[in-house]
């Protein structure tokens, strides 16, 4: 699969494909395997493959299948709570490769965003899968973006995409307080959009970014909350998937030269200068965690260490992953001093503090 696990409750979750059905697994620290249960079909089409990491809440897990049907299990032993076909009940439309987003919980909700000519954006009642609300339609298909919560004073939103817009949410009403079309009149022309990156959000201000040499941009939103401005724009981190983190006013993730190349960038939060563009082996996915970042090239499976320096592009120690098949697209993930690969249909774990 191409998502990344997350850990829980003593327990590592992974999802992945079996056949025509998506899975999810529940594996111990030993590597051994717990429970294993299907929870919706999976995408066949382009990239065939688990593609949305779980969120889980308590000893709850919700998932969304491949093709957008939205499940709740118990985070024991796998049973299932409740179920919902959000792509299908509220005729949500997919994008070329399917469904990849992870529920949002807030308070009592999980927020899922189908898109289509029905609605952008659903709220369920997170204990037992009834509607609490639906957005207005934005008539535009699905991203791949997971929905964010957004705080800030007294305004709080949740910041969603859809395959053309930025969308915000009032949490409580469904109400949508503003919208942000991504594409501009001045870019160049292209059928579609491909959102994959969850906004990253700092005070009044969204940073939102694609591949594509589509441009990042820095959003801000006026005190009133009722609309959103561009703070400035950047050419340079354009990141295709991998995502992007924020370290001490500084955006650190690669860019896209092509499906086959990109570097590694680092980005004032202010300003949006270039301060560094470097190479470093391809693109790929970033994480930071205890003072350092953790860059997983995607091409060839190597990863570094790299110590957030907005000067260089400054690798401290790296490695190659060597297990698994297929791109190296899932996400790393740390927990209690492990670092956790997964590649394909192996799943690595590695040791990362000091130990005697």
């Amino acid at each position: 699969g191409f998502s990344s696990i997350i850990v829980a409750n003593q327990t590592i979750y992974a999802t992945g494909m079996i056949d025509t059905m998506d899975y999810l697994t529940a594996v111990d620290f030993s590597g051994k395997v717990k429970w294993q249960v299907p929870y919706g079909r999976s995408w066949l089409n382009s990239y065939p493959d688990t593609r949305a990491t779980p969120t889980i809440e308590g000893d709850l897990i919700y998932l969304v299948s491949g093709t957008g049907e939205l499940v709740c299990l118990d985070a024991g032993d796998g049973r299932k709570v409740w179920s919902v076909n959000v792509d299908k009940d509220f005729e949500g439309e997919w994008g070329r490769w399917g469904v990849a987003e992870s529920p949002l919980i807030v308070d009592d909700k999980v927020i899922c965003s189908p898109g289509g000519n029905k609605t952008t954006v659903v709220a369920l009642n997170k204990h037992t899968g009834e509607l609490v609300w639906k957005t207005k339609t934005l008539s535009a298909p699905r991203s791949y973006v997971s929905p964010v919560l957004f705080e800030y004073k007294d305004l709080r939103f949740i910041l969603a995409m859809t395959g053309e817009h930025l969308v915000a949410v009032d949490p409580e009403t469904g109400d949508i307080s503003w919208v942000y079309k991504y594409f501009q009149p001045d870019w160049s022309e292209r059928k579609s959009l491909i959102l994959t990156n969850t906004p990253i959000v700092k005070d009044d201000e969204i940073f939102i970014s694609m591949g594509y040499d589509y441009p990042a941009v820095m959003l801000k939103l006026d005190p009133t909350g009722t609309s959103i401005q561009e703070k400035w724009i950047n050419h340079t981190l354009d990141t295709h998937h991998g995502g992007f983190v924020l370290v001490a006013g500084h955006i650190y993730g690669s860019n896209w030269s092509n499906n086959r190349q990109g570097n590694w960038v680092c980005l004032d939060w202010e300003t949006g200068e270039v301060k560094y563009e470097e190479e470093w082996h391809n693109k790929g996915s970033v994480i930071f965690a205890d003072g350092m970042l953790y860059c997983y090239e995607e091409k060839s499976g190597h990863v570094a260490l790299v110590k957030p320096n907005p000067e260089r592009f400054e690798v401290i120690s790296s490695f190659k992953v060597d297990l698994g098949s297929g791109p190296h697209w899932a996400h790393p993930t740390i927990y209690d001093g492990k670092l956790f690969i997964r590649h394909g249909d192996v799943l690595m774990v590695y040791r990362i503090v000091e130990t005697g």
